[in-house]
């Protein structure tokens, strides 16, 4: 099992990226998939999961509020997820990771991308 991230980038504040993760080794529809992320000197943190079909998402509250900010989203038949990052800011800075799970609502993905770096300039 293989998971690509890319879409990685350095981008100033308020801009915008969009990640991909391809995934190859795993009949991908059966799988839940999430994105996490892991900044400089602290431990890694769920960003956002998506369910097998793509019905149900969830997010972590630093990237959803009043506007959110991500959004998680996926396309089964190329075997690929997604997450669209817009007003970035400089605390989203961090490897972002991709990660894929039979159990949607698991807590220990069973397998994870190489990461991605993004770097938010204030």
């Amino acid at each position: 099992v293989q998971l690509q991230a890319s879409g990685g980038g350095s981008v100033q504040a308020g801009g915008s990226l969009r990640l991909s993760c391809a995934a190859s080794g795993l009949i991908f529809s059966s799988y839940a998939t999430g994105w996490f992320r892991q900044a400089p000197g602290k431990e890694r943190e769920f960003v956002a999961r998506i369910s097998r079909s793509g019905g149900l998402t969830y997010y972590a509250d630093s990237v959803q509020g009043r506007f959110t900010r991500f959004t998680i989203s996926r396309d089964n038949a190329k075997n690929t997820v997604f997450l669209q990052m817009n007003n970035l800011k400089p605390e989203d800075t961090a490897v972002y990771y991709c990660a894929a799970d039979r159990d949607y609502y698991s807590a220990v993905y069973n397998y994870w991308g190489q990461g991605t770096l993004v770097t938010v300039s204030s």
